[in-house]
C-alpha cells in the first residue's frame, strides 16, 4: 500500500526531528540499563562516507560480561542509499529501485541469569522519493518496529507485564493497534522450520502509516520508550535469582533458536545485510554463548518443559490478566 496523504509532504515531519527523537531515546535506554548492570555502554561512532551503494553514520553502544548483562547492544543509525533492497519493497513494489533513508535505534539485551528474559525492540523510519513512475518526486515515509520478550524460563506476572506496556503504549493513538500488531508479532517471531515461536512475543509492525506522519510517528515515540516500562522491573525482579549449570545450559540451547530466527527469518538483519550494512552493527544481537543439541526435548513436568507447554504459544495476556 502507498500512503499518498500527509506521510508524502516532507513538511509534514522533517528527519532532523525523528532523529533527534531517536538518538534521544538510545541514550535513555542506555542510561537506565547501564545503571542497572553496573557499568556504562561503550560507544561506538561509525561512518560511512559516500562512494558505495550505502552512505550514513550510526552510534553503535554495547555492554559485554556486565552485572545484568552477557551482552547487550542499542545501536542507532541513520544510512542512505541510492536503491532500496528487496527486503524493504517486498509489499512497496512501485519503490523497487528507489533512493532511500532510513533510520532507527535497535536492541538485544542478553541477560547472563537464565531467569531473566531476553528482549529486543526495534524502532525505525524509512523514506524513499522514487525518480520516476507516479511517485516520482514524492517522498513516501512508513514505519516499523515493536518489541518481543523471550524468556528461558516462564512467569505468567511477568509475561502480562510486559504485554500490558505494549498495549497501553498503543492505547494512547488506537485501541485497536495493539490486538493487531500483537497478533502480527506472533506470526513473525516464528521459526517455521522449527514449527515454534521465537518466545511470548509482544508487538509487531511494518510499512506503517496510517495515521499520517506526525501520528504514526508519535506511536512510534511511544513504543520507544514502552521498552523501558515493559522490560526493566522484570529484569530487576528476576536478576537475583539461583541458578545453576542446568539453567544456563538450557539458555544457551534456547539461544541457539534466537540465532537461528535472525539469521533465517528476520526482515531488518537481511536488510542491513542486503544493504551493505555495517555487518559488526547488525549482528550484534547474537548472543555470546550458544549450544545446540541434536533431537533434544526436555523431560516431561520440568520447568524446561514447562516453556513449551505453557509459554511457547500464542496467549491472551490480558484477558488473563481481566480474567476473562
Amino acid at each position: 500500500m502507498t500512503t499518498t496523504d500527509d506521510t508524502t509532504r516532507p513538511e509534514a515531519l522533517s528527519n532532523a526531528e525523528v532523529r533527534a527523537c531517536l538518538l534521544g531515546l538510545q541514550q535513555s535506554i542506555c542510561d537506565a540499563v547501564g545503571a542497572e548492570d553496573g557499568q556504562a555502554f561503550i560507544t561506538d561512532a561509525w561512518e560511512r562516507p559516500p562512494g558505495g551503494k550505502l552512505a550514513g553514520a550510526g552510534i553503535t553502544r554495547l555492554i559485554e560480561n556486565g552485572g545484568l548483562l552477557e551482552r547487550g547492544g542499542c545501536a542507532f543509525s541513520q544510512v542512505r542509499g541510492t536503491a532500496l533492497p528487496p527486503s524493504a519493497t517486498q509489499h512497496r513494489p512501485e519503490l523497487a529501485g528507489a533512493p532511500f533513508e532510513a533510520m532507527g535505534v535497535s536492541l538485544v539485551f542478553h541477560p547472563r541469569n537464565p531467569y531473566v528474559p531476553t528482549v529486543h525492540m526495534n524502532v525505525r523510519m524509512l523514506s524513499a522519493t522514487p525518480t520516476d513512475g507516479p511517485l516520482a518526486g514524492q517522498t513516501v515515509r512508513w514505519f516499523g518496529g515493536g518489541m518481543d520478550l523471550t524468556p528461558y524460563y516462564g512467569f505468567e506476572e511477568d509475561a502480562v507485564h510486559f504485554h500490558r506496556a505494549c498495549h497501553d503504549a498503543l492505547a494512547l493513538h488506537d485501541p485497536a493497534l495493539y490486538p493487531r500488531f500483537k497478533a502480527w508479532c506472533d506470526e513473525y517471531f516464528f521459526l517455521k522450520h522449527r514449527n515454534e515461536p521465537r518466545g511470548i512475543g509482544g508487538i509487531f509492525f511494518d510499512d506503517f502509516s496510517a495515521l499520517g506522519a506526525q501520528g504514526s510517528f508519535a506511536m512510534l515515540r511511544d513504543v520507544g520508550d514502552a521498552l523501558l516500562k515493559g522490560w526493566l522491573p522484570i529484569a530487576q525482579r528476576r536478576r537475583d535469582t539461583p541458578y545453576g549449570e542446568r539453567e544456563r545450559d538450557f539458555q544457551a540451547y534456547r539461544r541457539g533458536r534466537y540465532v537461528e530466527f535472525n539469521l533465517v527469518w528476520d526482515r531488518g538483519t537481511l536488510f542491513g545485510l542486503q544493504s551493505g550494512g555495517r555487518t559488526e552493527s547488525i549482528l550484534m544481537s547474537m548472543p555470546p554463548q550458544v549450544t545446540w543439541r541434536y533431537q533434544w526435548t526436555p523431560e516431561p513436568g520440568t520447568p524446561e518443559a514447562r516453556l513449551y507447554t505453557d509459554f511457547l504459544r500464542p496467549r491472551d495476556w490480558l484477558a488473563e490478566l481481566d480474567g476473562r
